[in-house]
């Protein structure tokens, strides 16, 4: 089947299905699914925009809202995870995925779904270490603080995640994993973005967690954005006892939605002819979050996932045959997704601005409806009732004192000798807001490991180098990873402007950024196009 591949959305929903209807007609191709790889800015109405991790003068309606409002539905089945710039209180609604409105779906904190036979998971947010241990504990509304901690990963996703023993077809991050750009042309991606070497090079460039699990899911595919810039690879995985052959991952990474950008690729997926074309529910992901519902923290305060390490009576969580049979009889075998959207906020009026709306904290009922079918606990309705009954008090203080405390050290190493201090022009800094408080800091502080990609063990608290079999050069990949894509995919999008858009060939994937300078991953930095100043000053005051 035809799956298109988008980077970051920053809400431009509009230009990104006219950029797709365009190319339908031009290769006479029908595209199935359109998978979104963060920063999709799903924002109802005013409120929703104040929920953003970015500048007040930077913020805009887009266009979400008409699908929220069903003035506009979804052309194409949409599949979407979370980045660093979105409304956090519309997706803190749906923790374990959900439709976000008719056709577009959200796959929560992580998840994994199945469409036509092909499974596709998902981790949302970014790294931050002083954060990954902590639970979802952030509700509206948010402090300066909790509005970014809001959208970083924590370790019981990443852990769940780990629970996966089937096969994965496809899997969405928004950052890379750590050292992917070893794995392919990384000469020609810093010829163009120059500005990424000092972390490249230090290898402090992406999420270890991220890395972690590409390590363990070997998935087919991996897509990411982020870093706005276009970017493939090819990983060779090294072999496991009972495989006979080694499995390996083809990674892309995708711009964001602007004209002259690499943002949009159309890929050719194997599926299962006879599978259901209705959104499915994975029954082995399904059993793993009924394992690990006691796993569940809601609170500030950081702790440990289960390990082998004399302290915990269980550390396996995953699942077998008969759990996920067990499941599947409970459900009469029928894990269809339900068309069960439903608006639970107003949405926004062009024509009645409000810009003194307030965000609110919600209870989803598509949430409510999960859990009670799979007798799950629902996180943000357990954080209301924290809230209603008093016992969030203080989770603030806990949350800003937390990353310094010596005696709560992060699950990755924090060395931050190697840090780079590199600008992209193309991007501004939330220091450009007089309100935020919050992580103004534009150095990395991720880890420093000697060596291009660490295998991380389980217990997340050290460092070990993977075998020589897996450090490979640029140039031995370069050609390989262009190959084996121009193998599956089909077209390339890179105007923002369905009638002005042109189409490559995949494998011109690393040489295709001579008109635009794309974004680093620096903490709290934005694109300035996307967010340009609104010539009504009252913007400022939303």
């Amino acid at each position: 089947m035809k799956v298109a591949v988008e980077g970051c959305c920053h809400g431009e929903l509009d230009k990104i299905y006219e950029s797709i209807q365009f190319l339908e007609k031009k290769d006479n191709v029908k595209v199935d699914l359109l998978l979104c790889c963060g920063d999709f800015q799903a924002v109802r109405n005013e409120a929703d925009m104040i929920c953003m991790a970015v500048p007040i003068k930077y913020r805009q309606m887009q266009t979400f809202y008409k699908y929220y409002s069903g003035e506009r539905k979804a052309p194409v089945l949409t599949i979407f995870i979370g980045g660093n710039h979105e409304a956090s209180n519309h997706l803190q609604e749906l923790p374990y995925g959900g439709w976000v409105a008719p056709n577009i779906y959200y796959l929560g904190y992580a998840g994994v779904v199945k469409y036509r036979g092909v499974r596709i998971g998902g981790l949302s947010g970014i790294f931050k270490p002083h954060d990954y241990r902590k639970g979802h504990f952030e509700y509206p509304p948010y402090s300066q603080q909790t509005l970014r901690s809001a959208y970083h990963v924590r370790n019981i996703e990443v852990f769940k995640l780990k629970q996966i023993k089937q096969h994965m077809d496809i899997f969405l991050s928004h950052d890379w994993p750590r050292g992917i750009y070893h794995y392919g042309n990384k000469k020609q991606l810093l010829k163009h973005k120059a500005f990424l070497r000092p972390e490249v090079e230090a290898n402090t460039l992406g999420s270890p967690a991220a890395t972690e699990l590409l390590q363990h899911l070997k998935p087919s595919y991996w897509f990411a954005a982020h870093l706005h810039v276009k970017f493939a690879a090819l990983m060779q995985h090294p072999k496991s006892n009972g495989e006979q052959l080694p499995k390996a991952t083809k990674f892309l990474a995708l711009d964001k939605c602007l004209p002259r950008r690499d943002f949009l690729q159309i890929v050719e997926i194997e599926h299962d002819p006879n599978a259901s074309d209705q959104l499915e529910y994975d029954s082995e992901w399904l059993a793993i979050l009924k394992a690990t519902n006691d796993l569940i923290n809601v609170t500030s305060k950081t702790w440990n996932m289960p390990e082998n390490n004399s302290l915990h009576t269980k550390w396996d969580y995953s699942v077998s045959s008969e759990d996920i049979e067990e499941l599947l009889e409970e459900q009469g075998h029928n894990l269809h997704v339900p068309s069960n959207f439903s608006q639970t906020v107003p949405t926004y009026d062009p024509a009645h601005p409000q810009r003194s709306r307030e965000a609110v904290h919600v209870i989803n009922p598509q949430t409510t409806e999960f859990c009670a079918t799979f007798s799950l606990i629902d996180l943000n309705a357990k954080v209301k009732q924290m809230e209603n009954e008093g016992f969030m008090e203080g989770e603030e203080e806990i949350e800003m004192d937390s990353a310094d405390n010596p005696e709560e050290p992060s699950d990755y190493t924090t060395d931050t000798s190697g840090l780079s201090s590199s600008i992209n022009p193309d991007e501004i800094t939330l220091e450009d807001d007089d309100d935020d408080n919050g992580e103004l800091s534009t150095h990395s502080i991720e880890p420093s490991p000697d060596h291009p990609f660490t295998d991380l063990s389980a217990n997340f608290s050290d460092v070990r180098d993977l075998p020589d079999s897996m450090i490979v050069s640029s140039d031995e990949t370069q050609d390989s990873a262009t190959e084996e894509l121009d193998k599956s995919g089909d077209s390339s999008m890179t105007e923002g402007e369905g009638k002005s858009t042109r189409t490559k060939a995949v494998k011109r994937i690393s040489n295709e950024h001579e008109n635009g300078s794309s974004g680093i991953k620096l903490i709290k930095r934005r694109n300035q196009s996307i967010y340009r100043t609104q010539n009504n000053e009252d913007e400022d005051n939303e």
